[in-house]
């Protein structure tokens, strides 16, 4: 039985020639809900971030899982990679096309069959490499994944409409879409190696595939959060819209400055003797982003994205300094594995900032179409970096290769400096009062 709560016995203190009594009982303020917090207060926003993180994990997942699955089996790491590229370069054609039905049609109505290809497409690949079967299936496989929806665009598209108007919690939203990219690419690989190693070397690509299926089912399923379609959805193409070009350029330059970087690195930790450790020091730099993505977040922007942008680019030119001089001050790979842990903590900040352009630049009813437009100048741009640093490695050394990502990113720099024009906000993002 509880026992009863004793009085309190009151204190007094005189004043003048009476005696008044005291409450030194202790006020305890709440403190308010940080805006992480706040955000996924959001009715629906946790439910449809539980589907849209395990349909993301396989994009660090399938490449990886290719590699290992066709290099093992037929013996040619050529062939691997030449199959990978292209995927990748279907993928440039084909996912505007499936974001721009995505804004026309809705998520759920085409993120869902668009998956289903894209699995098979997997599979395909999976039974191909198992059963031997002549090289040219395994491109016409992979090339089928190009169908894989951009489940990152269309959470970011959610939140735009669930938030529409608070620039701040918008701010927030996209950072932590960022950092969750920034997991994605780190825990993908080694999950990916892992089944791989453990299990056999299609149980990566089949579990990304189920994975990827699962993920976008549960995602799709979240009706009450799904952006309603536009009428203005046969409006211009993002491409032509005002400082969109200029801003896919950026894009396509950042892009050079990750690809360069993940072959130099890996051609560092191979000439030291320690290539098995070259993921695990390219995750510390997926690390530094993702943690400096939360914080980003967590902080009040100031003044417009546009302005943002040249000095978030300047950060990253500046830190990208840091893995060239490491490499060729130490010459191992320790130093190098802390420098990029420094220099990834740009890349969220820079990337958030990106996409919020892309939003405000982008026509109403478009917004899918447009996010997937940067992300395949981010993927264009990594296959002109990892060319030109694997020419680099070549022809000059590994330590010279980690030119190429600082070169890249002051390229990218002297773009937004370049074409720096007044952020028009579109009915996707308007201003707060």
């Amino acid at each position: 039985m509880p026992q009863p709560t004793p009085p309190r016995t009151p204190l007094y203190t005189v004043t003048g020639d009476s005696l008044v009594a005291v409450d030194f009982t202790p006020r305890f303020r709440h403190r308010p809900p940080g805006p992480y917090r706040r955000l996924f207060a959001t009715p629906g926003a946790r439910a449809f971030t539980a589907g849209n993180l395990p349909a993301r994990l396989p994009m660090g997942m399938f490449s990886v899982s290719a590699v290992v699955m066709i290099a093992g089996a037929y013996g040619s790491y050529a062939l691997a990679g030449a199959v990978t590229a292209t995927g990748l370069a279907a993928s440039a054609v084909v996912a505007p096309w499936t974001a721009r039905l995505v804004d026309r049609h809705g998520q759920a109505r085409i993120a869902v069959p668009a998956t289903v290809i894209a699995a098979l497409g997997s599979l395909a690949l999976l039974l191909c490499v198992h059963f031997d079967a002549p090289a040219w299936t395994l491109f016409a496989s992979y090339a089928a994944t190009a169908t894989t929806p951009n489940t990152g665009g269309m959470s970011r598209a959610r939140w735009a409409h669930l938030l529409k108007g608070d620039e701040v919690a918008l701010h927030t939203a996209n950072s932590f879409e960022q950092a969750a990219d920034e997991l994605c690419f780190m825990l993908g690989p080694v999950l990916a190696a892992f089944l791989c190693a453990a299990f056999f070397p299609e149980a990566g690509t089949l579990v990304g595939a189920v994975l990827l299926l699962t993920g976008v089912l549960l995602f799709a399923a979240q009706r009450s959060t799904e952006p309603p379609v536009q009428k203005h959805a046969r409006a211009k193409p993002p491409f032509r819209a005002p400082g969109m070009p200029p801003l896919l350029t950026t894009c396509l330059a950042m892009g050079a400055v990750f690809g360069s970087m993940e072959v130099v690195t890996i051609a560092f930790a191979d000439a030291q003797g320690h290539r098995s450790a070259a993921g695990v020091v390219l995750a510390l730099q997926a690390a530094g982003s993702c943690v400096a993505g939360l914080l980003y977040g967590a902080l009040r922007p100031s003044g417009p994205a546009a302005a943002r942008l040249p000095w978030c680019l300047a950060a990253m030119t500046t830190l990208m300094t840091l893995p060239l001089l490491a490499a060729s001050l130490t010459g191992s790979l320790l130093p190098l594995a802390g420098a990029l842990l420094i220099a990834g903590m740009a890349t969220a900040p820079t990337m958030v900032t990106t996409m919020t352009l892309v939003q405000q630049r982008t026509p109403e009813g478009r917004l899918n179409e447009g996010m997937t437009l940067a992300v395949t100048g981010l993927l264009g741009g990594i296959a002109c970096g990892s060319a030109t640093g694997g020419w680099m490695v070549d022809h000059l050394s590994p330590v010279a290769g980690f030119g190429a990502p600082v070169t890249a990113a002051a390229v990218a720099l002297m773009i937004a400096l370049a074409h720096r024009i007044p952020t028009v906000p579109h009915s996707n993002s308007r201003p707060m009062h």
